[in-house]
């Protein structure tokens, strides 16, 4: 008791003071059964963070946080939980083994967070002041901020040998490259209209981008650095969620409710669920069995399983829930950020 005293007291002060603990002996294992598995979801206009029991479809915690949130996202180490606090230039900092609140940590515009996979990071993309920021993970103290000069830049992928990574700009339609040896910008690339969501499967090359604006997810060789397929999915494609097989990426069609089931292996949609509402970011359960999304402009989380594609709940949140987490769910032992988009390769 007086070692779990020990160890909440410690990740509170540093927490509060922007600092990180060394990292925990913990690092390096799966969190699968290390912590309660609960639902998190924050809400950017509510300014709150929803905790919610997995197995019962209830909301046990409601905790107030920064002005908003957009995205929770597990650390790199698997030991905490980040609620972006975009509006409010702060981090939440959660305990996963309570579900509670357990620090602050003040970073500029955090719109999404990432780590860099050799865990010496923190990717910070400051939306709204259109750059990205590399900041070590240990300290929070800002190495460097690379100008992205298109509007919106809000979400990335890593190459798989780790040497850049490719983020989207959402309100120009183009995307960008950035070298992470040199922590600068090297390449951009006109695409679509409002790429948003970027997944690299594992062990693979290619990149796969959803487009908002043309409705459809844009498959990318970013070596040779051009686009090489595009794939029609539905209306307002948002989110990009892998399956734990990874055979498989849920696309969320958030103007038309919907989501598509791509088959990674033949780039081609081989289902399409209707789910009404607004499906916008989501997260599997640690079976696959059940996806929880945000309904982004219904006040909901949505429940659906994978089997059937039928919506099994839908649970009441408050305004504009996004990029919920469901932690513990993946055997990777490293978070590369996001809403829970785990190294496993």
């Amino acid at each position: 008791m007086r070692r779990a005293y020990l160890a909440a007291a410690t990740l509170l002060f540093f927490g509060h003071w922007g600092i990180e603990p060394a990292m925990s002996a913990e690092a390096g294992k799966s969190a699968l059964g290390r912590y309660p598995e609960r639902v998190y979801v924050p809400s950017a206009v509510g300014n709150t963070l929803h905790v919610i029991d997995p197995k019962t479809f209830k909301i046990i915690a409601t905790h107030s946080v920064g002005r908003f949130p957009h995205h929770v996202t597990p650390s790199w180490d698997l030991t905490k939980l980040y609620v972006t606090n975009t509006g409010g230039n702060s981090l939440t900092v959660i305990d996963p083994m309570t579900g509670e609140i357990s620090g602050e940590i003040p970073v500029e515009d955090p719109y999404n967070l990432y780590f860099t996979p050799d865990g010496k990071m923190a990717v910070v993309v400051a939306e709204r002041h259109k750059r990205i920021d590399f900041r070590d993970l240990r300290t929070w103290k800002l190495i460097k901020s690379v100008p992205v000069e298109w509007p919106g830049v809000d979400h990335l992928a890593f190459s798989r040998d780790g040497s850049y990574l490719v983020a989207s700009c959402e309100w120009s339609g183009r995307i960008v490259k950035v070298d992470l040896k040199r922590l600068e910008l090297v390449a951009d690339m006109a695409l679509g209209k409002l790429p948003v969501d970027v997944v690299r499967p594992p062990r693979q090359n290619l990149i796969f981008i959803a487009d908002q604006g043309v409705h459809g997810v844009f498959v990318v060789d970013p070596d040779a650095w051009k686009m090489i397929e595009f794939i029609p999915t539905g209306r307002g494609t948002h989110g990009l969620l892998l399956s734990h097989d990874e055979k498989l990426i849920y696309a969320s069609n958030r103007e038309e409710g919907s989501i598509s089931v791509i088959d990674i292996a033949t780039r081609k949609v081989v289902a399409k669920w209707k789910t009404g509402g607004s499906p916008d970011m989501g997260q599997l359960s640690p079976d696959g069995r059940q996806l929880w999304i945000s309904s982004r402009y219904h006040s909901a989380v949505l429940v659906i399983d994978t089997a059937t594609g039928k919506v099994i709940a839908r649970i009441p949140t408050d305004k504009e829930p996004h990029g919920l987490t469901y932690f513990p769910n993946s055997r990777g032992s490293r978070s590369l950020g996001h809403n829970g988009v785990y190294q496993l390769d």
